[in-house]
């Protein structure tokens, strides 16, 4: 097969993306809405049915998708309402490859938790029950145990920073940070080993982080802002892993 033949069977796949995209787009197709099956797509897109079946796992892996085998109302490839996983899974991946500059991921963590920290001051502000920091207020207690490694410190650390990320209720956010927690995790954990007091910097941590939840739930937007910022530039500064953000 020359190079003319192959180049069209190899995008074949992505003209099954383009319809199932451009059908979302306009309506016709919608969460909880089922495919067509293969060979009525094969057939109505004029590829074969190999290029539909990989069109359908990389839905599938973005988590656009969900595939059941059978003849019941599980069956077939559904339209799903909750493609976070996928979000989540790509940014991993290109975690994984070294894929993110440092200094980029921690802008990004500047930009996103900033949004986090000040949606959930404005909700406290409207709400006193205080109930939405509830599972980060209950990491932070986790970090509290006097007996815990700085790598058992610093897992917690990321979960504290996904727990409000998931209590702010922005699902991109939420998947973002969901994706990105590998890097920030793995960056941190390398700083803490140049860090030569590491109980003092841990006993810092906590202070920062009680006192982060402490504005939001005080409904503090413009200090909670200001905590997070100093809280995330000041360790990669200790750390010498990145130079401090504006």
């Amino acid at each position: 097969m020359d190079e003319t033949t192959a180049a069209p069977a190899a995008r074949a796949w992505r003209i099954v993306l383009e319809k199932i995209e451009s059908d979302l787009l306009d309506g016709r197709l919608a969460p909880g809405d089922r495919l067509p099956g293969e060979r009525e797509l094969a057939t109505s897109l004029g590829v074969g049915r190999s290029s539909v079946r990989e069109a359908l796992r990389v839905l599938e892996v973005m988590g656009l998708i969900r595939t059941g085998t059978g003849s019941g109302p599980t069956s077939g490839a559904i339209i799903i309402a909750t493609p976070r996983g996928g979000m989540s899974a790509l940014l991993r991946l290109q975690v994984a490859a070294q894929g993110f500059p440092l200094d980029d991921v921690v802008r990004t963590r500047l930009v996103l938790e900033s949004a986090v920290v000040e949606a959930l001051a404005e909700a406290a502000a409207a709400d006193t029950t205080g109930s939405a920091t509830a599972d980060a207020h209950a990491v932070l207690d986790a970090m509290d145990a006097p007996d815990l490694t700085p790598a058992e410190f610093l897992a917690l650390d990321a979960q504290l920073h996904l727990a409000l990320a998931e209590a702010s209720g922005n699902a991109v956010i939420a998947a973002m940070m969901a994706g990105l927690r590998t890097a920030i995790e793995t960056y941190v954990q390398a700083g803490a080993a140049r860090i030569s007091e590491w109980d003092a910097a841990a006993s810092r941590l906590r202070h920062e982080h009680r006192a982060i939840l402490a504005a939001v739930d005080a409904g503090d937007a413009a200090r909670a802002r200001t905590l997070i910022h100093d809280h995330i530039t000041g360790y990669y500064a200790e750390a010498g892993l990145a130079r401090t953000h504006d």
